[in-house]
């Protein structure tokens, strides 16, 4: 494995929230076909939630949001890293950054929705399933939750 270095910002420009799209539309839409109508939302602006890009010098290589969701609750949604970088921790350091967020913040709770193959990394993060498989854009999901 060739060690990288990234380094995760808050997006704060218009700029910077299109390198994170750019990002989830290669993962989702690109690499897991899932419809572009389901990837983009009502929360892809800045200011509707708190968008993460991870960069290696100037090239966006990951993505995440975090979202108020019930009371005391946070959402993590669309966690992405580019194909050709998963495995080099930049997953670790974007978690890393929506969970001190919402510790600022002063959540109770983290919530995800945990593609099936990837529920083993965020056990190891300390999430722990609840309920059910469940469809979510044609891909199985699982609900994850984890206090902060």
């Amino acid at each position: 494995m060739v060690e990288r270095t990234s380094r995760v910002v808050r997006a704060g420009s218009t700029a910077e929230l299109a390198d994170a799209l750019a990002v989830r539309r290669a993962v989702f839409v690109d690499e897991q076909d899932v419809p572009p109508e389901l990837e983009v939302d009502e929360f892809d602006e800045l200011g509707a939630a708190t968008h993460f890009v991870a960069y290696d010098g100037s090239e966006a290589v990951g993505a995440a949001r975090l979202r108020p969701s019930d009371e005391g609750r946070a959402k993590i949604e669309r966690v992405a890293v580019l194909k050709t970088r998963r495995g080099e921790g930049i997953g670790g350091r974007l978690m890393d950054a929506l969970e001190a967020e919402a510790r600022e913040r002063g959540f109770e709770s983290l919530v995800l929705h945990a593609q099936t193959p990837v529920e083993g990394f965020y056990a190891e993060r300390g999430y722990q399933s609840v309920g059910e498989v469940f469809e979510e854009a044609g891909i199985p999901h699982i609900e994850m939750v984890r206090d902060v």
